[in-house]
């Protein structure tokens, strides 16, 4: 039998997120009805849904005009426009990675995974037989991992190499120098490297023309890459459930499509046809515009309570994505976080995500905060959190 992880931080979310008056925990920017969409569209005349579709099972590998959307967008300010046949759907990004290591790892293989990230990255794989090792990194390096550590870390069965990028929960992002090296180190030895990019392009405090500006890595001009995202993070839009594959080896492809046959068959066509609509032209830059704006304006009420409470809390800036990842201590000890995130709910309704639970225990005294939801619940939120901080913290046993 495979042996399965319990997931922690989807198993805090299950047990809290509908029972928070605050969800301060939510990791997608504030989602959206067909009717908001609409208004951000600069098309408001067609037909979000076709209802007069028969519904089959659709395109098996995704619908034409979803993968074509998709196709453009990472083939911007590349020499080499990417076809839309690189490109899978699937029901959301969590089954478009555990695709990836289940067409690509196995027993006898070594993966290398990014650390603090999401925990389906590295016990996926875990799970399916490979050995993994967690490539960490620490706030002192702005959580940024080494390379050098990571040289150290490949051995010669190392068949994949898994970033986050960007970052959950750190907000951190590797930056394009850094991605660069990446390739190099992985190309030396034909490793094959997964990038889970679901949060970009959220990048609300990094500008498109700095030089070291993060690009997608399936535009760095190493073949043996994989990307993987989602319409839930960045585009608001997680109840369709559409997630996606790409990468430029055909082969890489066609083995992940092969297994998927046993797992998908296909996506929700009415999804597809949502998701298509919001990838247009017409509709995804107004879209973007919207969650970026969004995500800086949450980040500053963000900064603001840092700021507020900066003898009791400390953090790295996040500079993508929706999440901040945040240390809670009293007289310079961590606290215990689960302790300090259920009595926070109990006595606020404001919901937290437990680090030291959700992301690894060494991460003592963390909490991840989702900063991207509605303006008027983060604010609130947060300043019932302060209130409590202020009242409540002598009261948070400290992490053991």
């Amino acid at each position: 039998m495979v042996k399965i992880s319990d997931f922690a931080v989807e198993s805090w979310m299950d047990a809290y997120e509908h029972h928070c008056k605050y969800n301060v925990a939510e990791t997608c920017c504030s989602s959206l009805t067909l009717d908001q969409l609409r208004e951000l569209s600069e098309d408001k005349t067609t037909d979000i849904l076709k209802t007069d579709r028969v519904l089959t099972y659709g395109a098996i590998r995704g619908a034409e005009a979803l993968r074509s959307n998709l196709a453009r967008l990472y083939s911007a300010k590349v020499l080499t426009p990417l076809d839309p046949s690189n490109i899978l759907t699937t029901p959301g990004a969590i089954q478009a990675n555990y695709l990836v290591a289940y067409s690509l790892v196995g027993e006898g293989d070594h993966v290398i995974c990014q650390y603090p990230t999401y925990q389906s990255l590295y016990s996926v794989p875990q799970s399916l037989g490979a050995e993994v090792d967690l490539w960490k990194a620490s706030p002192e390096k702005k959580w940024i991992p080494d390379l050098e550590e990571l040289k150290a870390l490949i051995k010669p069965n190392t068949k994949l190499i898994v970033i986050n990028n960007p970052n959950n929960p750190t907000g951190a992002v590797m930056g394009k120098t850094f991605l660069e090296q990446l390739v190099e180190i992985a190309s030396e030895k034909n490793i094959t490297i997964l990038a889970d990019e679901v949060y970009r392009p959220i990048f609300h405090s990094l500008s498109p023309i700095d030089k070291d500006f993060p690009p997608s890595l399936l535009s760095m001009g190493y073949k043996n890459v994989v990307v993987t995202g989602s319409m839930s993070k960045a585009y608001s839009l997680a109840g369709i459930r559409v997630g996606w594959i790409a990468s430029r080896n055909s082969e890489i492809v066609e083995t992940i499509a092969s297994a998927r046959h046993y797992t998908t068959i296909s996506v929700s066509g009415l999804d597809e046809q949502v998701a298509a609509y919001a990838l247009s032209p017409a509709t995804v830059h107004g879209l973007l515009a919207r969650n970026i704006q969004l995500a800086k304006t949450n980040l500053a009420l963000l900064e603001k309570f840092v700021i507020k409470n900066e003898d009791e809390c400390e953090w790295v800036k996040p500079v993508a994505g929706t999440t901040a990842f945040i240390k809670f201590h009293r007289e310079g000890k961590p606290v215990d976080s689960v302790d300090f995130c259920k009595k926070l709910l109990e006595k606020t309704g404001v919901l937290f995500v437990p680090g030291s639970q959700s992301f690894g225990e060494e991460f003592k005294g963390y909490v991840r905060i989702g900063f991207v939801n509605q303006t008027d619940v983060v604010q609130k939120g947060l300043e019932e959190a302060s209130k409590f901080v202020r009242k409540n913290l002598d009261d948070i046993d400290l992490a053991a």
